[in-house]
């Protein structure tokens, strides 16, 4: 029993240092976003956006992409099927934005596994710049981000540049409990590598690339069969001995789940992504489950002493250590990303289940298509 208690409360303190961490890097984060936007040379860039049915408010988060400010670029849409709802609302934007090149591909052409990447391995025929930015269909931005995302490039040795994003829910609570994975467990996990470390890999968010990097890693062909493309791509383009730049900008993910099965089979998706590239990485994140750790830690202490106090002093010591991450995170957040305190223990009961089910079985739900990941992050179709 005393090694168990001992265990925990070390697993209680790991958690209170990541968190303490994690905040440091939001708030350095909360500078670099602040800062003056440094005068760059413009880069003309083409946007790549892969798309797939009509998503919660598409046309806006589209919208927002042809609406940057700064010089010449162009956006290029893609879809699998020539009876995809996206492709009216491409059309729409057309007439909304007739300034704008922009360009539609309707192929049905599949490379790999990976949809997402074989849509945009059919749309680099149409790309017109040497400077490529992904991003998904589910992301919305401000008119200074292409100006934000290009300015990496002016380095020479900066192959590859990303974004980290934050979640703003649509209607309903379990919207809202999903943004707040977003906000404040990826957000809050990933800026530490990304402001106090070196970037190996990108987010989805965005996947800017030059033309020639691209190219010397195998292009999207060599994405094809991988789930996790936006890691994998950032992760080649590093190994070729180019650098990947954190683009001080926070892009706005659209979270619009309206059950609490798919929030929590989409999240399920992600952990097992994150855990197949990352295995031991993911392992060691479980400290990052602060109020559970703290609890644990908390009742084993009260089981084992005979005193109380130690027991509730670190049960409030938890409660206390993740409000504050909850504020730090909070304070870098735009107003319609912001979640609310009192969803804190549901959050993270929620968080605790997607993590213990992501270490039993590699099936992953993705567009309405089961796969199974195997060899590594590589994609089948489940049987």
């Amino acid at each position: 029993m005393q090694i168990l208690v001992i265990l925990s409360v070390a697993l209680a303190a790991a958690s209170f240092a990541y968190a303490v961490v994690s905040m440091a890097a939001i708030l350095r984060f909360r500078g670099l976003l602040g800062a003056a936007r440094p005068a760059a040379v413009w880069q003309p860039a083409t946007l790549l956006k892969p798309l797939y049915g009509r998503e919660f408010e598409l046309e806006e988060n589209l919208a927002s992409f042809c609406r940057q400010e700064g010089g010449d670029y162009q956006v290029v849409f893609g879809v699998h099927d020539a009876a995809d709802p996206a492709i009216p609302v491409v059309e729409r934007l057309r007439a909304r934005f007739p300034e704008r090149d922009i360009a539609l591909i309707v192929d049905p052409a599949a490379i790999g596994t990976n949809q997402k990447v074989a849509n945009l391995a059919n749309m680099m025929p149409a790309v017109r710049h040497d400077l490529i930015v992904v991003s998904d269909s589910d992301m919305r931005v401000g008119p200074d981000y292409l100006a934000r995302v290009i300015a990496p490039f002016a380095d020479p040795t900066v192959g590859a540049a990303t974004c980290v994003y934050c979640g703003r829910p649509g209607p309903g609570w379990i919207s809202r409990v999903g943004a707040m994975f977003i906000n404040e467990w990826f957000l809050a996990s990933a800026l530490i590598p990304a402001v106090f470390g070196k970037l190996t890999f990108c987010f989805g968010a965005t996947m800017a690339v030059r033309r020639d990097a691209l190219e010397a890693i195998g292009s999207f062909k060599a994405l094809a069969n991988l789930l996790a493309d936006d890691y994998m791509l950032g992760n080649r383009v590093a190994a070729q001995g180019m650098k990947v730049a954190l683009a001080p900008y926070l892009v706005e993910n659209l979270v619009d789940e309206p059950t609490l099965k798919g929030l929590f089979l989409h999240e399920l998706r992600w952990a097992r992504t994150i855990r197949s590239v990352r295995p031991i990485g993911y392992a060691l994140m479980s400290i990052t489950e602060v109020l559970p750790l703290a609890f644990l830690a908390a009742g084993l202490l009260a089981v084992a002493s005979a005193s109380a106090l130690p027991a509730l002093g670190l049960a409030a010591g938890g409660v206390a250590v993740r409000l504050a991450q909850h504020a730090a995170v909070r304070s870098i957040l735009p107003a319609t990303s912001r979640g609310r305190f009192w969803l804190i223990p549901l959050r993270d009961l929620l968080s605790l289940a997607v993590r213990v089910a992501s270490f039993f079985g590699s099936k992953v739900l993705w567009r309405e298509q089961a796969f199974v990941i195997h060899d590594g992050n590589r994609l089948k179709a489940a049987e």
